[in-house]
């Protein structure tokens, strides 16, 4: 469900709705400066200014530069851990099908006349900002100024993100774990710990301390599924033309 970026890491660049593509070049070349002249860089040659329409909606190449830049520095760090090279052509075409996709969910949003306070707004950045390890809201916000966000943009980003979380709750119902659910998880997760090495399934907690925890994650799977149900309709229906 993580459908926009500043949704999954403070530290790892975000997908705003209408970024401020020169602060989102200042970062990227200090990212670049950092990594060294071997780095490779994200190939941007031919980007068109509309990167894609849905339902007569553009997406612009700003909006796609900036979240392109963030998903190809990841995709750097991991290919450099497979010894492999970014096909940057795929990775294009993964972007531009995530933009359309919150696009085509913020338009059900809007269909559906979902809206959010400000206090869920707050909430979210709260625990965005534990999520990524940071003290407080303040401190999430210059984390993501230093990718070329201002505090408007992420609270635009943060509006956004709890508008679609809700919409996919309303469509998911009230999604319970069951009891089998929850061991097969567990038993999923201390086989992939066995796997790794007998030091390591030994640090697995008792099912009962984490038993929140895998819960959690069982709803989250299936409130993911829903969305990707979702997602598969409403493009289905829609008018989508994509450029790159």
């Amino acid at each position: 469900m993580a459908l926009l970026l500043v949704g999954a890491s403070a530290c790892g660049g975000a997908d705003g709705d209408s970024g401020d593509a020169s602060g989102g070049a200042e970062a990227q070349q200090q990212r670049e400066k950092e990594a060294g002249p071997s780095a490779p860089k994200p190939d941007l040659d031919g980007v068109p200014e509309v990167v894609a329409e849905v339902n007569g909606q553009e997406i612009p190449r700003d909006r796609f530069v900036q979240a392109y830049e963030s998903q190809f520095q990841q995709a750097v760090m991991q290919a450099q851990s497979s010894a492999q090279e970014v096909d940057q052509d795929q990775l294009k075409k993964q972007v531009a099908d995530n933009l359309v996709n919150t696009e085509l969910l913020v338009q059900e949003a809007d269909e559906r006349d979902i809206k959010v306070s400000d206090k869920e707004i707050d909430r979210k950045l709260k625990e965005l900002a534990a999520q990524n390890g940071l003290e407080s809201v303040d401190a999430f916000v210059a984390a993501m100024e230093q990718q070329g966000m201002d505090r408007d943009e992420v609270q635009s980003q943060m509006q956004t993100q709890v508008r679609i979380e809700r919409l996919v709750s309303s469509e998911a119902g009230d999604v319970s774990a069951s009891e089998a659910e929850l061991r097969a998880l567990y038993d999923k997760l201390v086989a992939q710990q066995e796997q790794a090495g007998e030091q390591a399934a030994q640090q697995v907690p008792p099912f009962a301390e984490v038993r929140s925890q895998l819960e959690d994650q069982v709803k989250a799977e299936k409130e993911s599924e829903v969305a990707q149900r979702l997602i598969t309709d409403l493009r289905e229906r829609a008018d989508v033309v994509v450029n790159v």
